[in-house]
């Protein structure tokens, strides 16, 4: 089965590009005008919450790896106060407001409301994002770059062209965000068994021409306003399911 992913500013009408903007996620729909306040609140902010945030500094990719932390994001995919998350993960309140307010410091998190209980103000927080991925940028001039590699057949090169699209893609979609603009991408995704050897390499023949075909037909380095777009095609074995001998 074959999985395309398209984004395109010639094509995507209005709706989509409003939805896209941004990369906001979240399938509320608020046509139901009794929704009550609360759940109304909620539906806001699963739609404003991005899918997954890329992370880039260094401080703020140390304070998401922190194991308490990391667990609090997973649970504030909705929002939820200090004293619930300090009996969810069984810890005292005060340590769980010292982890939030270090979430909150690096943007992590943010306060989705408040409310009022015998004269106390209680904050509900909620996570920027339902996932995270740490960027290469966060490790400085030690981060994985293609560049360096000497050996392209190698596993290491395809790794390093992972690590670069995480570092370039995540940029471009902060920059589009932060100018609600649309950024076009294409993502294509499948699996293919070969029965042989030989038929595999028959495909890595085939698929390089056509891939040669298409960018020499397509490609125009003169074009006036043209903008360069990277391409990308990797493959590697669908990793077997570990088993308790295994490791």
């Amino acid at each position: 089965m074959w999985f395309v992913s398209a984004r395109s500013l010639l094509s995507a009408d209005a709706s989509i590009a409003a939805r896209d903007v941004g990369g906001r996620g979240g399938s509320c729909s608020l046509t139901n005008m009794t929704v009550n306040a609360i759940d109304s609140k909620l539906c806001q902010y699963e739609i404003s919450m991005l899918d997954i945030e890329v992370i880039d500094r260094p401080s703020a990719a140390t304070a998401a790896l922190e194991p308490t932390r990391s667990r609090l994001l997973s649970e504030l995919r909705e929002p939820a106060s200090a004293a619930t998350l300090a009996t969810r993960l069984g810890l005292k309140r005060q340590r769980i407001n010292y982890h939030l307010r270090t979430l909150e410091e690096h943007g992590l998190v943010e306060v989705a409301d408040t409310r009022t209980w015998g004269g106390l103000t209680e904050r509900l927080m909620v996570a920027s994002a339902n996932a995270y991925v740490v960027s290469p940028k966060a490790l400085g001039p030690v981060a994985a770059d293609p560049a360096r590699s000497k050996d392209r057949l190698a596993a290491s090169y395809l790794i390093a062209l992972g690590a670069r699209i995480v570092r370039e893609v995540g940029d471009l979609w902060r920059r589009a965000r932060q100018a609600e603009q649309h950024l076009a991408t294409l993502s294509i995704d499948t699996e293919i068994r070969f029965a042989l050897p030989a038929d595999r390499a028959a495909f890595t023949h085939e698929l390089t021409q056509a891939v040669t075909e298409l960018a020499s037909r397509y490609h125009n380095q003169a074009a006036p306003g043209g903008r360069p777009h990277r391409l990308v095609v990797v493959s590697y074995p669908v990793p077997r399911p570990t088993t308790g001998k295994d490791s």
